[in-house]
């Protein structure tokens, strides 16, 4: 990746941390488990002191959202989960005792070592995001699960696009 395209990437997730840094309200879920949400907090809920606490994972409507979808064959992070990935920085930014695994994930087509490579390229794009938004690397574990974990088994292209993902998982310290 040359310079400019590192400063342009840089630039926008300073900007999706931004727009991801006031509390959201509590929505109610509007995924209903039949593909790929792509959800974005709004900013117009009240802003307690500023920072996450312990319930936010559970009770924030940006830090809800855990999964990051890509393209086929592709391991770059995708506009529409910037500020996913901003808030959840944020997060490891105002709890520093945190720790996340980002579990990397392909579809069913192509090698097996290929797809752990790919699932693994794919967690390495979001850690880098999420770093490159605040959060601390020494908090992030990358797996990758290549084509073993598939949410969905049908051979199309809506159970692929289910299957190509990265899933942010918080673990205990």
């Amino acid at each position: 990746m040359n310079n400019t395209a590192r400063i342009l990437l840089a630039a926008v997730l300073c900007t999706a941390a931004v727009a991801c840094s006031k509390k959201v309200k509590e929505a109610p879920p509007t995924d209903s488990g039949t593909g790929p949400s792509t959800t974005v907090p709004s900013d117009t809920g009240p802003v307690a002191s500023g920072a996450y606490g312990p319930n936010d994972l559970d009770t924030d409507a940006c830090l809800r959202q855990r999964v990051v979808y890509f393209d086929l064959d592709q391991d770059s992070l995708k506009p529409e989960f910037q500020a996913i990935v901003g808030c959840h920085a944020k997060y490891l930014r105002d709890r520093p005792s945190s720790r996340m695994t980002l579990e990397g994930n392909a579809d069913e087509r192509g090698s097996r070592e290929y797809n752990l490579g790919l699932g693994e390229r794919r967690g390495n794009a979001v850690s880098s995001a999420i770093q490159a938004n605040g959060g601390s690397g020494s908090q992030i574990t990358v797996t990758s699960y290549g084509e073993e974990r598939p949410v969905c088994t049908e051979s199309n292209e809506d159970c692929w696009a289910k299957n190509r993902r990265v899933e942010i998982v918080y673990t205990a310290k």
